[in-house]
């Protein structure tokens, strides 16, 4: 039996040309420490105009006992359904160059599919490249500026940053299978991963979304006002710096960290976080971290 990943979804009939253009991705349910990419999809949503152009099966790629989506009641009858909605928008920017987002919930099912038809969206529209975004926890202060893993289909992409592991293993996910295959099929594809500090990775921190702005605004060519983000993570670090200084405790975890990543930078003469790789965590250390943090989400802690 052969699939058409056109089956997948449903495509707005009447489109601009969009050939040449972005499509950033940003999916719920996989690790996103800081909430960092939910706040940049939705300061976009906020910030610019968009149009719905295309829409994924969910009742096909969604679980709805795993995450039961909310119904209303109403004395004495069922008033309404909160369907979950894995959909790409269309927005045009502040020059009006025009881009797109996919985002929703993460796929339960049927990931290669789901990739297939990313991928089928990529040739029908003729666009550039897919960037995906998103925040992971990880052992640095909020008093540094926040690093920012990056990875891509061509190392071209994403010249400018430099690595921190050669390898790591870590749980899936439907973005992460999305920019594998891309790069298999020829297609470009890059993603960022804002490094929220640990300490602050089951809080709203707006500052890695902003970050994490600023990286996807730069790889996709796109000028995007960042007002609302920029107040946003001023109001939380003014509250963060309120609560570290009425707790010796944390902060002297703070200040540990505050040494520990001067010690780095310092060592490897401000261009990256690596002093000594014998200081840093190991990829089986890191990994099941990460693994640590996603259970904590799906325990609701």
């Amino acid at each position: 039996m052969v699939f058409d990943p056109e089956e997948l979804y449903e495509v707005d009939s009447e489109l601009p040309e969009l050939s040449g253009a972005v499509l950033l991705h940003q999916l719920d349910g996989f690790m996103d420490a800081g909430t960092a990419g939910k706040a940049v999809s939705e300061h976009l949503r906020e910030r610019l105009d968009s149009t719905v152009v295309a829409r994924f099966d969910v009742d096909r790629l969604i679980d709805y006992r795993a995450r039961r989506p909310s119904m209303t009641f109403a004395a004495d009858h069922w008033a309404g359904f909160e369907a979950p909605e894995l959909a790409v928008r269309l927005f045009h920017d502040e020059a009006g160059i025009p881009f797109l987002l996919l985002d929703g919930p993460e796929p339960d099912h049927e990931w290669e599919r789901y990739a297939s038809a990313v991928r089928s969206l990529v040739e029908r529209w003729e666009l550039r490249m897919v960037v995906h975004y998103h925040g992971i926890p990880m052992g640095a202060p909020h008093t540094r500026p926040l690093g920012v893993t990056a990875h891509a289909t061509r190392a071209e992409l994403i010249g400018e940053y430099q690595p921190v592991l050669n390898q790591l293993q870590v749980p899936g996910s439907a973005a992460a299978l999305v920019e594998l295959r891309l790069g298999e099929s020829g297609h470009d594809a890059a993603g960022f991963a804002a490094h929220v500090p640990h300490y602050l990775a089951q809080s709203r921190y707006p500052a890695a979304g902003l970050t994490l702005l600023g990286s996807v605004t730069r790889i996709a060519g796109l000028s995007v006002p960042d007002e609302g983000l920029v107040e946003s993570a001023r109001r939380t670090d003014e509250e963060i710096e309120r609560q570290v200084s009425e707790s010796d405790e944390v902060a002297e975890v703070v200040r540990a960290l505050e040494r520990q990543y001067d010690t780095f930078v310092e060592a490897m003469d401000k261009k990256n976080l690596l002093a000594d790789e014998t200081e840093m965590p190991t990829a089986e250390e890191l990994g099941a971290e990460f693994e640590r943090f996603l259970a904590e989400q799906q325990n609701g802690e």
